[in-house]
């Protein structure tokens, strides 16, 4: 089986990666796969440690377990999200489209279900990585241009390159990396109605299953971002039955 698209880049090796996961197999698995790659990776079996290696470490990302004692997974990544800049994957039950969705909703940016390969662990680790590496290039306003690498809409301008979204006052709006991600194809097809399943393959690079609402939330994250009325949205516009349009004007 090729090895394409797990390879480790040099800024990816010594990244530090956090396993929360109160399965102590499962923590050792994902250890020892990924620091096969170069990754440096440390193990919390519960929030109190999280905290503890948080606090020791500079983690990049965290692979962050739904369903564990104590404070469960959702109200860690509420907390990552509110106060730490990482990357977050949530590791959920393979029937648990519910935990997914929520998970999505709090700002996770990515999830996997249980059992799962570590190749495709891997894959998502350094996709997550790659997104955010695009979104940490130094702040600077952003002025229009004509190349296509900065994108003006409503009241905001989005720098392709360096996936910085600023408002009409110069100042950054935070992204996740893959609300990045679908506001950079929309910006690419301004006016062309993009489907649910070629959204859906964008941000999570797998098949779309109708069932699956993940793109709706993310959706619905932006326009509570970008819109002045998100209820009544005039940016990204629902095209009923088939997907959503962006209108750049």
């Amino acid at each position: 089986m090729s090895n394409a698209g797990l390879n480790v880049t040099d800024s990816e090796k010594n990244t530090v990666v956090l396993i929360v996961d109160d399965d102590e197999n499962q923590r050792w698995i994902v250890k020892t796969y990924l620091e096969k790659y170069g990754f440096d990776v440390q193990t919390a079996e519960n929030g109190a440690v999280m905290h503890e290696q948080l606090a020791k470490h500079k983690v990049k990302l965290v692979l962050l377990d739904v369903s564990m004692p104590g404070d469960d997974g959702f109200v860690l990544a509420r907390h990552l999200r509110e106060h730490h800049e990482v990357g977050i994957i949530m590791l959920t039950a393979a029937a648990e489209l519910f935990d997914r969705v929520l998970g999505l909703e709090i700002g996770a940016d990515d999830y996997i279900t249980k059992p799962f390969e570590p190749r495709e662990l891997k894959a998502r680790v350094g996709a997550v990585l790659r997104r955010m590496s695009e979104q940490t290039e130094s702040p600077q306003r952003i002025l229009p241009d004509k190349t296509g690498k900065r994108v003006a809409f409503g009241k905001f301008m989005l720098c392709m390159e360096s996936g910085e979204l600023r408002n009409a006052d110069g100042d950054l709006v935070e992204l996740t990396s893959m609300e990045f991600d679908l506001l950079k194809a929309f910006a690419k097809n301004p006016g062309r109605v993009l489907p649910r399943d070629s959204l859906f393959k964008i941000a999570y690079n797998r098949e779309w299953h109708p069932m699956d609402r993940s793109v709706d939330i993310r959706i619905a994250r932006l326009r509570r971002k970008i819109e002045e009325f998100p209820t009544k949205p005039k940016i990204l516009k629902t095209v009923r039955g088939i997907g959503y349009v962006f209108v750049d004007k």
